[in-house]
């Protein structure tokens, strides 16, 4: 089987490897000349390093991140709004902070191994023959033909309606800001940690390990805001914002020291991604450019990485490659579905303006995700195990 893959992040590299290994002729295709991981920290579920080890690549991922063990998330008051641990889930249990350059970095050195011909510079810009996919280049140059085009260029993607016309990806109004910073005493280690002033404000620390040069002990910080005053934020007075930020956040001080100015953030923005079928003959969209959704739940690179496991999975030699997607988006929609609804509903209760969303998280969600049979629910949401029926027993934790 030759394969097509288009684009070089988390979803892009772990299927081109996945489909490599199982035996397919593989060529990545990326736009930029030299591939970068876009975004700072990440937060790996058990589902995410389960889908890594079933490529071989948890040890050298975990050896890079720090273990988080809970979610912390209180009101300035110091009340807790989430509280949340994976013992809730399974006793040991834990997610993995990552930086994500150390996660590229992983991904990345794998392709030549497991066979994957990089393609850079490579700005793919339409699909031709859906049954015998032909990639055409933003210059005119043709590549193909393809048993299979796997398009994973993320939420923004710029190939989703050649697949599927009718897709909707409406961008979210909330986005962050976001940096990096080291915390050599391991103040903030062990969880994330979160702060709220009702559902405009929103500040998180997120330990990560060693990014990708030598530095380690690092964490990140990212902060809520909407779209529209992100560029007010670059613009504006930053040692004013710094003020308000460690008086929200006394214990943070330190982290906020260590940024002299804006420029040491960078920005992040999302979409709510709807597409109806994923594929359409041997083209199939994954990750963000499938699923895309709010960060709330943080699920974004465990379901891509996901994603490229079940794909190759689903792909049997000599076997027609359209009905294979069709089987495959059937499987993958009873944990991606879930999870497209749960981050709708969870948006406006932790990123909004006024006082109806915060007020509902804060008097109904809050409380009730302190009942136990509703605490194990929330660990399994949390853990990115929710799925309607079994995951196949490669992506079992």
């Amino acid at each position: 089987m030759r394969a097509a893959v288009i684009g070089c992040g988390v979803a892009g590299m772990a299927a081109a490897i996945a489909l490599a290994r199982r035996g397919a002729d593989v060529t990545l295709f990326e736009a930029f000349d030299r591939p970068q991981p876009l975004g700072s920290g990440l937060l790996l579920q058990p589902s995410g390093l389960a889908a890594l080890a079933a490529l071989g690549l948890a040890d050298a991922v975990l050896e890079r991140g720090a273990r988080v063990a809970r979610l912390d998330g209180r009101d300035l008051a110091g009340r807790h709004i989430l509280d949340m641990t994976y013992d809730q889930w399974r006793p040991g249990a834990y997610g993995l902070g990552v930086h994500r350059g150390a996660l590229f970095e992983v991904l990345h050195a794998a392709l030549a191994p497991a066979g994957v011909a990089l393609r850079t510079g490579c700005a793919i810009t339409g699909l031709e023959d859906r049954a015998r996919p032909v990639l055409r280049q933003a210059d005119g140059t043709h590549h193909g033909p393809f048993d299979l085009a796997v398009v994973a260029d993320g939420s923004a993607s710029r190939l989703r309606n050649e697949v599927r016309p009718r897709a909707r990806a409406r961008p979210y109004p909330w986005g962050a800001v976001w940096a990096n910073a080291r915390d050599p005493q391991g103040r903030f280690a062990g969880a994330l940690h979160q702060r709220y002033h009702r559902a405009s404000t929103m500040m998180g620390i997120l330990p990560i390990g060693t990014g990708p040069g030598a530095a380690t002990d690092q964490v990140s910080l990212f902060w809520s805001l909407p779209v529209a005053d992100m560029d007010s934020f670059f613009q504006g007075d930053f040692p004013a914002w710094r003020a308000r930020a460690q008086e929200i956040w006394p214990e943070a001080a330190p982290l906020l020291a260590q940024f002299a100015d804006a420029e040491a953030f960078a920005r992040a923005s999302y979409r709510d991604v709807a597409v109806g079928r994923w594929a359409d003959g041997a083209c199939v969209l994954i990750g963000d450019a499938a699923h895309g959704t709010s960060p709330q739940l943080g699920q974004g690179a465990n379901l891509a990485l996901i994603d490229a496991v079940e794909l190759a999975d689903h792909l049997v030699p000599n076997r027609p490659v359209a009905g294979a997607l069709a089987r495959f988006q059937a499987a993958r929609r009873r944990q991606t579905g879930p999870y497209q609804l749960a981050s709708r509903a969870l948006t406006p209760l932790f990123q909004s303006a006024g006082g109806l969303g915060p007020g509902i998280r804060d008097r109904v969600f809050a409380p009730l995700a302190r009942l136990p049979v509703l605490r194990r629910v929330s660990a399994i949401v949390l853990t990115g195990m929710l799925r309607l029926g079994r995951a196949p027993k490669n992506l079992r934790p």
